[in-house]
C-alpha cells in the first residue's frame, strides 16, 4: 500500500471521531436534556482527546513523511498532493497543542454552552463570566502554543481563516467603516419608516413548513440533510450525506426564520457539494469559514433578499400566510425585506448594518486577547460600541453581549470570517453574473440549479484543497476585493431609498 493511501486510512479514523463528536454537539444544541451537560462534556472530551492522539501519533507522523516523499513528484494541483499538503498543515498545528489542553478545551466549552444558554435566558452575564474568563485564558495559552509573529489573535484567527492576519483584517475593516456608516446615515436621513410587514403574525407551525419548502427549492437535499430548531441557528455535518441545519422562530418576525434558513442552507449545500472522494479525509468540507460564509450570505442576501426572489416566492408565502400578506404586493415585500434599521441582533441585521456588528465584535475580541478590557466590563464595552457604531444601546445583556453562542464554544477569532464571507459573496455574485448572465431572470423563474451548479463547479468541488484566497481567485479571477460589496450595497439601497449612486 502506498503511503498516501495509508495516510487516507489513518485520516478516516480521525475524521470519524470528529464526526461522532459533531453528532453529540448537534444533539446538545437541539434535543439533549439539560441535565446531561456534565456527561456530554466528558464524552466530547474523550472523543477530542482520542482524535488528537491519533493525529499526533508517531505512526501518523512517519506515514505523513513517507507520503510527502511520494507526493514530491506529483502535480502540485493533484488531489493526492493537496491531501498531503493540507494534512501537513493540520498536523503541524495539532502537534503544537498539548493533549491536556485539547481535553480541557472540549470539556470546558461543552459545559460553557449550557451555562451560556441559561445566562441568556436569565439575562445574567455574571452567570457566564467565570466560564468566559477560563475560555479567554485557554485561548491565549493555545495561541502561545500555536505561535504567532505579530499578534496572539493571529493564531486564533488562522484556525478559522488560514493565512489571515489581524493587521490586514483591521485595515480592511477600517477602510469599510466610514463608507458603511455614511451609507447608513444617508438612509436614516430619508426618514422612511418601517412598513411593519415583517412583524405581523406568522404562525410558527406555518413558518416551519415555509423554511423546509424554501431551502428545498433552492437546492438543499433533504435526502442527505434535515432541519431542526436551536437557540442560535447553525449548520453542521457528519459527511456530505448527513448535513444538519437549524433555525429559530418568532411569530412576529418572519425574516428570523426565512432568511436564517436560507443562510444555513448555503452552508449546508456547500457541505453536500463536497466530493465523495474527499469523504473520510482532511480535504472534506470548506476551504475556510470565510468561504463557507460566502455561500450562506450569497443565498441569504444576493438571492433571498433580491427583488427577483421576492417576485418568485411571495405568491407561495401568501398561500402559507393569507391573512398577514393579503394586502402586500411584491414591491412592498421587497422593500420590507430590505429595510435598513440599526438593530440589536446580528443575525437579524440588514445588509448595511451587518458589517458594523462584525467590526465591533472584532474590536472587542482583540481587546480581550490583548488584556485591554476587564471581562467584567464587557457588557458596558459592548453597549458603548453599539452606540458608537449603530446609535442604539441594548436594553439587556441577552440582546447585547450574550446574544452570540461563539465565545461559549471557545471560538475566539471566528467573527471576522462573517464579514470576509460577506465581501466574498458579492464578488462571487459578480463573477457568476459575468459568466452565466441573467441571474435575476433565473431566480424569478425559480431556476436555481444553474446557480448552484456554478457554485458546485467553482467552489464546492474543491473542498479544502486550496487556501481561501487562492480558491476565491480561481472562482472569480481575483483575491478578495471589498469594492464588490460596497458597489452592490450602494446600488441596491440607493434605488430603494432614492440616494445618490456614487460610491
Amino acid at each position: 500500500m502506498s503511503a498516501i493511501n495509508r495516510l487516507r486510512e489513518l485520516e478516516r479514523e480521525i475524521v470519524h471521531l470528529h464526526d461522532a463528536a459533531a453528532v453529540l454537539g448537534w444533539d446538545q444544541q437541539t434535543y439533549m436534556p439539560k441535565g446531561a451537560a456534565a456527561g456530554r462534556a466528558e464524552q466530547l472530551a474523550t472523543l477530542s482527546t482520542l482524535a488528537h492522539q491519533k493525529l499526533t501519533s508517531d505512526e501518523f507522523r512517519s506515514t505523513l513523511e513517507e507520503a510527502e516523499k511520494e507526493s514530491a513528484t506529483l502535480d502540485p494541483d493533484s488531489d493526492d498532493a493537496a491531501l498531503v499538503r493540507v494534512t501537513r498543515r493540520d498536523f503541524d498545528k495539532a502537534t503544537k497543542v498539548p493533549e491536556e489542553l485539547v481535553t480541557e478545551e472540549s470539556r470546558l466549552t461543552a459545559l460553557a454552552h449550557e451555562v451560556w444558554v441559561e445566562a441568556r435566558k436569565k439575562n445574567d452575564f455574571g452567570l457566564f463570566l467565570p466560564y468566559l474568563e477560563k475560555i479567554v485564558d485557554l485561548s491565549l495559552r493555545k495561541a502561545d502554543h500555536l505561535g504567532y509573529e505579530d499578534h496572539p489573535y493571529d493564531a486564533l484567527l488562522d484556525q478559522f481563516e488560514p493565512g489571515a492576519k489581524t493587521a490586514e483584517v483591521k485595515a480592511l475593516f477600517q477602510s469599510l467603516r466610514e463608507p458603511l456608516v455614511g451609507l447608513l446615515r444617508e438612509i436614516q436621513a430619508t426618514g422612511i419608516e418601517s412598513s411593519g410587514i415583517m412583524t405581523r403574525s406568522y404562525p410558527i407551525e406555518k413558518q416551519k413548513e415555509v423554511t423546509n419548502d424554501v431551502v428545498q427549492r433552492i437546492g438543499f437535499d433533504f435526502e442527505t440533510g434535515r432541519q431542526d430548531i436551536a437557540p442560535h441557528p447553525f449548520c453542521t455535518s457528519f459527511g456530505n450525506k448527513d448535513v444538519r441545519l437549524t433555525t429559530r422562530f418568532d411569530e412576529h418576525y418572519l425574516p428570523g426564520s426565512l432568511y436564517a434558513s436560507m443562510h444555513e442552507a448555503g452552508h449546508g449545500m456547500y457541505e453536500q457539494g463536497s466530493p465523495d472522494e474527499y469523504e473520510g479525509t482532511f480535504l472534506r468540507g470548506g476551504a475556510s469559514l470565510g468561504i463557507h460564509e460566502s455561500q450562506s450570505r450569497f443565498w441569504e442576501n444576493q438571492v433571498g433578499r433580491s427583488r427577483a426572489f421576492t417576485n418568485y416566492y411571495l405568491p407561495r408565502l401568501k398561500e402559507f400566510f393569507p391573512e398577514s400578506l393579503a394586502d402586500v404586493d411584491e414591491e412592498a415585500f421587497y422593500r420590507a425585506a430590505n429595510e435598513v434599521k440599526a438593530s440589536l441582533i446580528r443575525v437579524e441585521a440588514d445588509e448595511v448594518t451587518y458589517p458594523l456588528h462584525i467590526m465591533l465584535r472584532f474590536e472587542i475580541e482583540t481587546a480581550m486577547v490583548e488584556r485591554k478590557v476587564n471581562l467584567k466590563e464587557l457588557p458596558e464595552l459592548w453597549n458603548s460600541k453599539m452606540e458608537e457604531y449603530l446609535g442604539i444601546t441594548p436594553p439587556s445583556d441577552a440582546d447585547g453581549v450574550l446574544q452570540d453562542v461563539h465565545w461559549s464554544g471557545g471560538m475566539i477569532g471566528y467573527f471576522p470570517t462573517y464579514l470576509l464571507g460577506t465581501l466574498a459573496a458579492a464578488q462571487i455574485w459578480n463573477a457568476m453574473q459575468s459568466e452565466l448572465g441573467g441571474l435575476e431572470a433565473r431566480i424569478e423563474a425559480g431556476e436555481f440549479q444553474p446557480i448552484l451548479g456554478w457554485l458546485r463547479e467553482r467552489v464546492h468541488r474543491y473542498g479544502r484543497k486550496y487556501l481561501p484566497n487562492e480558491l476565491l481567485k480561481r472562482a472569480t479571477g481575483s483575491e478578495l476585493d471589498s469594492t464588490h460589496m460596497m458597489n452592490y450595497l450602494r446600488a441596491k439601497y440607493s434605488e430603494i431609498y432614492g440616494l445618490s449612486v456614487t460610491v
